[in-house]
């Protein structure tokens, strides 16, 4: 993969039909790039690539370092080199949007991704136990989610801001995960307050993207649910 390129396998909209089974490697993730996030078969706990290490973030807010032939069906990878480094504080969430929209190659039409490496005052994440049944949709799955606070908390975030004509390919505006300092918890971040840190940014035109060839994914009905996908995510 060239610096900056994502990769991406599967659709948003595949999960929210349920479709999580199987898919790709671990191994064959990580040869994709050095940074992403998504899930793992039958949605049990998000997957945070960091440093060519992928970590299973669980449904407890613990974490895993999975086999490499672990199944992923769902991902968004990049080969991340910053463009743009950033010493910033982050007083919540929506922070990062309003940073990534000052930048000068900043479009809402392009993929922009980034890493925050700092210190949180406070930081909610929830992570998912996973399908209780087969074809169980992530809608419904996110309701069955773990949420977790903590309070000065030094750790990650990997992200990804992708155009709103995306959504349910990517997951529209803002998706980032977090992962803590020593590797250890984790999750989706859901709110943020107090980061002070620094921010990786770079843009992102070029996409390649895999879909599966599953009977699950052939057969099943995707649709954009648009307030479904903004409903679960955050």
């Amino acid at each position: 993969m060239e610096k900056n390129d994502i990769y991406q396998y599967s659709f948003v909209n595949a999960l929210m039909a349920g479709v999580s089974d199987s898919g790709i490697s671990v191994e064959k993730l990580l040869s994709k790039g050095n940074q992403g996030i998504g899930t793992f078969a039958k949605m049990k706990g998000e997957l945070l690539m960091i440093d060519g290490k992928i970590y299973q973030l669980l449904g407890d807010g613990n974490t895993r370092e999975p086999d490499g032939t672990d199944q992923i069906p769902y991902a968004v990878g990049t080969n991340f080199v910053p463009q743009k480094t950033l010493n910033v504080r982050l007083e919540s969430k929506e922070s990062i949007s309003v940073l990534l929209k000052d930048l000068e190659f900043y479009s809402g039409n392009i993929f922009m991704t980034y890493r925050f490496d700092g210190r949180f005052e406070s930081l909610k994440c929830r992570t998912v136990k996973g399908q209780e049944y087969e074809g169980q949709p992530l809608s419904e799955v996110g309701k069955n989610q773990q949420v977790q606070s903590y309070c000065d908390i030094e750790g990650t975030i990997v992200g990804f801001q992708s155009p709103d004509i995306w959504q349910g390919f990517f997951v529209a505006g803002n998706h980032m995960h977090f992962v803590s300092k020593d590797r250890k918890e984790g999750g989706h971040v859901l709110e943020l307050s107090g980061g002070e840190g620094m921010l990786g940014v770079a843009k992102a035109a070029n996409i390649h993207m895999e879909l599966p060839t599953s009977e699950a994914f052939n057969e099943a009905e995707l649709s954009i649910d648009d307030i479904g996908i903004k409903a679960v995510e955050g």
